[in-house]
């Protein structure tokens, strides 16, 4: 164990006299060193719970023979966050989990690991961690947010933000933009549609990294607290069969999970975040592979923002394992992949039926006979951009229009409250990538105006940052290279006409090619003042395209 290394022998001594100083005994002294990653704060709704979660998994792990010891991991909650500076340190959190996990777990030599994160950058950044220190780890979120009810509908997320377009349209009144904001968000847990939190927490279960439910049994009910000693138990039994996060998360179970995100209809962000995982674990996803999955797995779920099912009703209906199930019917799994419960994906899932068909569509029966997420590519985008087209309405799958340039997001959601955009616009918003934002904020605010106005059918949104998972629409984001990086969103002009064909992959700026160099050549991005964390951050970060790793 790795733990021995400093408890062993005489020369020890000092080491054990500070483990005794912890209150250990020299039983739990002895026994394999188990660090529980705590994400619990009192400032994110996902993470509220944790303290709850964190103490099942000790007893899982004291039960199972070994010493559970619990050390912090930080999270910030995207919707807080969300249209002020704030969100400029959610992605950049990502790194932060990912190193400090990493600093904490090498200084105090624990032989293994319980990651118990929920929210957005949360879940990545403990798999990369994972990733990294190759400790025997069994992940176990917080768990998903119940949905509100309105109108005996239920609700999310989505539901308050698009409200507010709604309001600023004249559509609702202000009582009933407060009913919304009182009933949408009824518990703790991670917000109750297929965003970003919950998509990565599922896609954990799809890695192998996570044990059943992981993803979707929700966060107020007491399965939850039983998976959380499960999770315990696990990692124990990990230990003694040594198998490691490398193991687990090969190239096989990145295309299993890539797979499934197609199928279940993820949060964009999981496009930057698989990348990312699967770079830590040596593994290189080049974005062109998510249309080739996509092109042969169909979308079997609708769930909110892009319909009107949520988590809870997905894990009603048989969970991760049950849309696994579907897809395995097509052989569209590599079943071979180890997992955390020391069995293959293909047993794990062998009897997980569809439980309903009106949730997760039988694979004869899908939404789409193609996935969720589509790489767009072309002379805008040369390196990729990215679309969640389960989401997108049919009519604006192929779109051309003018564009309307903004620099900054804050332009863009005032240009857009005060009905200065048009039926059939393109709004762009740039500058606002890893670099150039710097952070690649997440653009809720305009995305959900657009839609709460009335424009989703006939306006799209295009930006070098990026969506929350609870957007919908024909917005299209991860476009790289950035502006920052002179990418060729930066030279667009008002009412150039951009043309989006989501079908086809691609994104074009409808200028001649000679007035297109014409206006690389003179190109020249336009730099911030920074300071801090941000300014490391973006002299380190790289391309969306890649993940948005730091170099």
């Amino acid at each position: 164990m790795v733990s021995d290394n400093i408890k062993l022998t005489p020369q020890n001594a000092p080491h054990r006299a500070l483990y005794h100083a912890l209150g250990l005994t020299e039983e739990e002294i002895a026994r394999p060193l188990v660090g529980i990653v705590s994400s619990y704060n009192e400032i994110v709704p996902g993470h509220m719970n944790i303290d709850k979660i964190v103490d099942a998994v000790k007893l899982g792990v004291a039960m199972a023979g070994g010493t559970p010891i619990v050390f912090p991991a930080i999270a910030v909650c995207d919707g807080i966050a969300m249209g002020h500076v704030g969100m400029k340190y959610s992605l950049v959190t990502r790194d932060l989990i990912a190193d400090s996990t990493e600093a904490m777990a090498l200084a105090h030599g624990f032989d293994a690991l319980v990651m118990v994160p929920n929210c957005d950058k949360n879940v990545p950044g403990l798999l990369m961690a994972a990733a990294r220190l190759n400790l025997p780890t069994v992940f176990v979120s917080g768990g998903p947010m119940l949905a509100g009810h309105v109108d005996g509908c239920k609700t999310s997320f989505s539901s308050i933000s698009e409200a507010v377009g709604e309001f600023n349209a004249g559509k609702i009144t202000e009582e009933k933009l407060k009913e919304y904001e009182l009933k949408t968000c009824p518990s703790c847990g991670s917000c109750s549609g297929m965003y970003t939190a919950n998509s990565m927490n599922c896609l954990t279960e799809v890695l192998g990294m996570g044990l059943r439910g992981n993803g979707t049994i929700p966060a107020v009910y007491s399965a939850r607290i039983e998976l959380a000693k499960h999770a315990g138990m696990a990692v124990m039994d990990m230990v003694k069969k040594d198998i490691r996060p490398r193991d687990i998360m090969t190239e096989g179970a990145f295309k299993n999970a890539l797979t499934v995100d197609m199928a279940l209809g993820c949060s964009t962000n999981s496009m930057l975040h698989l990348p990312a995982i699967a770079h830590e674990c040596g593994i290189e996803i080049d974005l062109d592979i998510a249309n080739s999955i996509s092109g042969k797995t169909p979308n079997l779920c609708h769930l909110a923002p892009a319909g009107r099912t949520y988590v809870e009703d997905l894990d009603e209906a048989g969970g991760v394992y049950a849309i696994m199930h579907e897809l395995n019917k097509k052989g569209l799994l590599n079943t071979d992949c180890m997992t955390v419960t020391g069995k293959t994906v293909g047993e794990n899932i062998a009897n997980t039926p569809n439980l309903d068909p009106q949730v997760i569509r039988p694979i004869e029966n899908p939404y789409s006979e193609t996935g969720g997420i589509a790489v767009l590519k072309g002379n805008l985008a040369p390196e990729g951009s990215v679309v969640k087209r389960s989401a997108v309405l049919p009519e604006m799958l192929v779109h051309e229009g003018p564009a309307r340039v903004f620099e900054c997001e804050e332009d863009a959601q005032a240009a857009i409250n005060a009905g200065k955009i048009n039926p059939g616009d393109v709004v762009v918003i740039r500058y606002e990538g890893p670099k150039g934002g710097p952070g690649m904020r997440e653009m809720l605010n305009p995305t959900s105006a657009i839609m709460g106005m009335g424009l989703g059918s006939s306006v799209a949104l295009i930006t070098d940052g990026r969506f929350s998972g609870a957007t919908r629409g024909a917005c299209i984001g991860h476009v790289s290279p950035e502006a920052a990086s002179g990418g060729p969103i930066g030279i667009v002009q008002e009412g150039d006409i951009i043309s989006i064909d989501i079908p086809g992959n691609k994104l074009e700026l409808k200028i001649d090619e000679q007035e297109y160099q014409r206006r690389m050549a003179a190109f020249e991005p336009k730099t911030k003042p920074l300071s801090g964390y941000l300014k490391r951050y973006a002299a380190l970060v790289s391309s969306g395209a890649k993940g948005a790793v730091l170099n």
